[in-house]
């Protein structure tokens, strides 16, 4: 399998429901390094996976509705936990409607799967990965 990742970051505010989550049931802020892999089990015509340039101009888009909000303020995530797992769904599915709808040009149509990381330190992350 090929891939290639592209990094992009988010600050984003939010809280927690539920006493598992102690501390963080209070408002905070979170910043989140963002990767995105990009797969397909062969290389097109190109002999590149997509065109990362692409990829990453997708990325941005997708973080921009999220990056400097607050997370509780957003009509469709009332209710949720917005855990970081959670969050590397809603990008990776973004994502995924991106290159359904070509916005990484034809080739990327080729492509098989997808996950997101999302990196919340040096030490801890959480993803989702998926197929296209």
């Amino acid at each position: 399998m090929f891939r290639i990742t592209v990094r992009d970051h988010i600050m984003v505010a939010h809280s927690f429901h539920g006493e598992v989550f102690g501390p963080a049931q209070q408002l905070h802020g979170a910043t989140f390094v963002v990767d995105a892999e990009f797969s397909r089990p062969e290389l097109d015509a190109d002999n590149i996976v997509v065109d990362i340039g692409k990829a990453t101009e997708e990325l941005h888009a997708v973080l921009a509705d999220l990056n400097y909000r607050n997370l509780d303020d957003i009509p469709e995530f009332s209710g949720a936990n917005t855990s970081t797992e959670f969050l590397a769904k809603v990008i990776a599915d973004r994502l995924a409607d991106r290159v359904h709808a070509g916005a990484l040009g034809e080739a990327a149509r080729g492509l098989s799967g997808l996950t997101v990381t999302l990196h919340e330190s040096h030490v801890a992350s959480a993803g989702y990965e998926r197929s296209l």
